[in-house]
């Protein structure tokens, strides 16, 4: 081969290196790698439709720059996706800082969303997780009771149900029972027995008829659920902080997760908002599918 052959075809090489380093500059919306694009990235979600609809909208935008996606959704509570989630059975999955915090260290006593995040990475590291950007989505569990209870009892607050004499129950999923903001937590930090009553759909239309038909006093239900303001239903205030920051934010498996596809979830987070969290439940209530309410999010909010 002549030595001006050879000089060309170096030439063109650098060329296109050089083009190819231009295509991967920070824009989360670049086609990936041929080889990350062969990865198939699974996405898993919680079984509540707030997290799905958001695992959905990861997985479009995902899809949207080029990357093969497989779904697994409605997995359950943190003790049936977090080991998923380390074997790399699930690559990635839609978190609340603060319920994640707590799982990891139930001793925790951080309570605001800077603190939170900020303790997340060495408490995950030895389970080869990590978490990308938060957002400024937050959804807290959060304790509601009826007007009719709330103005009987005269009862806006978790500090005040110390002070009633009457039996009280909370409502919940089974995972509550055992939460640190669940019946321990509000014995200890508030000075409230209460009886605890299992209800199996995070916060949805069961737990909702229990508040309403008095079978339960007392509700755990999800800051951005519209069931609330439909229902008229007082939300307990904290003056403790028994409730922890959750803001949203995307759980992945650091091997099984390609990294030139953080970008995109990342340019999601950044758009998520509460009001947008309060928005996309409104639609589920209404009987929008979680695709369709991911699509209409996409591309109202212009990611990907």
């Amino acid at each position: 081969m002549s030595i001006k052959r050879i000089l060309t075809i170096t030439a063109a090489a650098a060329a296109v290196g050089v083009a190819l380093a231009g295509c991967t500059a920070a824009d989360p919306t670049a086609a990936p790698s041929s080889s990350a694009s062969m990865e198939k990235i699974v996405i898993g979600s919680q079984a509540f439709s707030e997290n799905e609809i958001v695992a959905e909208i990861y997985a479009q935008a995902l899809e949207t720059a080029g990357y093969s996606v497989e779904r697994k959704f409605n997995i359950g509570s943190r003790e049936v996706y977090i080991p998923a989630i380390e074997s790399g059975e699930v690559s990635l999955l839609p978190e609340y800082t603060g319920g994640l915090l707590q799982y990891f260290d139930t001793k925790t006593t951080l309570k605001t969303a800077a603190d939170i995040y900020g303790a997340l990475p060495a408490l995950l590291e030895p389970s080869g997780l990590a978490v990308l950007d938060q957002s400024t989505a937050s959804d807290e569990d959060s304790y509601n009771v009826t007007k009719a209870f709330s103005e009987a009892n005269n009862v806006t607050s978790l500090s005040d149900l110390s002070a009633l004499k009457i039996p009280l129950t909370v409502g919940g999923n089974s995972e509550l029972e055992t939460r640190p903001y669940g019946p321990a937590g509000l014995l200890s930090i508030y000075g409230v027995t209460v009886s605890f009553t299992s209800i199996e759909d995070y916060g949805g239309p069961l737990t909702v008829k229990a508040l309403n038909d008095g079978a339960v006093q007392i509700a755990d239900l999800y800051t951005s659920d519209p069931a609330i303001s439909k229902n008229g239903f007082v939300t307990l205030s904290d003056p403790e902080s028994l409730m922890v920051a959750n803001n949203v934010v995307a759980l992945i498996n650091k091997a099984s997760f390609p990294k030139d596809a953080k970008g995109v979830i990342n340019s999601v987070n950044a758009k998520l908002t509460t009001a947008g969290l309060v928005q996309i439940n409104t639609e589920s209530a209404a009987g929008d599918s979680p695709a369709t309410i991911a699509a209409k999010w996409l591309k109202a909010n212009q990611v990907g």
